[in-house]
């Protein structure tokens, strides 16, 4: 199978994530939260060759095994992108080859203004960090 970019986002508007976690350090009350962001695709152990085509097709990410506990669910394996600099090449990427999936294009809106909050340094605030809040919230509905 060749791999194309139309590919890849019809895989994304059924397979992809956007995601965003918020993380505190209870340890330092005082400091600001650490704001990450990825991207995740998540296929079944025999579909391995895709995710490993995707990922040479961009060049970006890594991929790794995940191994399930749920008994509803059978391990996988998960192509992930969190480094900043490669999810700016990912919204580049969408932004040629644009997603069609309402929620994912929804999903994906909401990431670049979260990353235009964290490139303005307004994360390091109580506003930013309200803002992406709900930015999150939002997300995955």
């Amino acid at each position: 199978m060749k791999m194309t970019g139309d590919y890849i986002v019809g895989l994304t508007d059924g397979e992809g994530c956007f995601y965003v976690n918020i993380h505190y350090f209870r340890k330092y009350p005082k400091s600001a939260p650490q704001v990450q962001t990825h991207f995740y695709l998540k296929l079944r152990n025999d579909d391995l060759i895709i995710l490993k085509q995707v990922k040479k097709w961009l060049n970006l990410g890594h991929i790794y095994y995940q191994k399930e506990k749920r008994s509803n669910h059978s391990p996988c394996y998960r192509y992930e992108i969190s480094n900043r600099d490669e999810l700016k090449k990912l919204i580049q990427f969408f932004e040629k080859f644009p997603l069609h999936s309402p929620k994912k294009i929804k999903d994906f809106e909401r990431i670049k203004k979260i990353f235009q909050i964290i490139d303005s340094k307004e994360h390091l605030t109580k506003k930013g960090i309200n803002r992406i809040s709900k930015l999150k919230l939002r997300m995955h509905s």
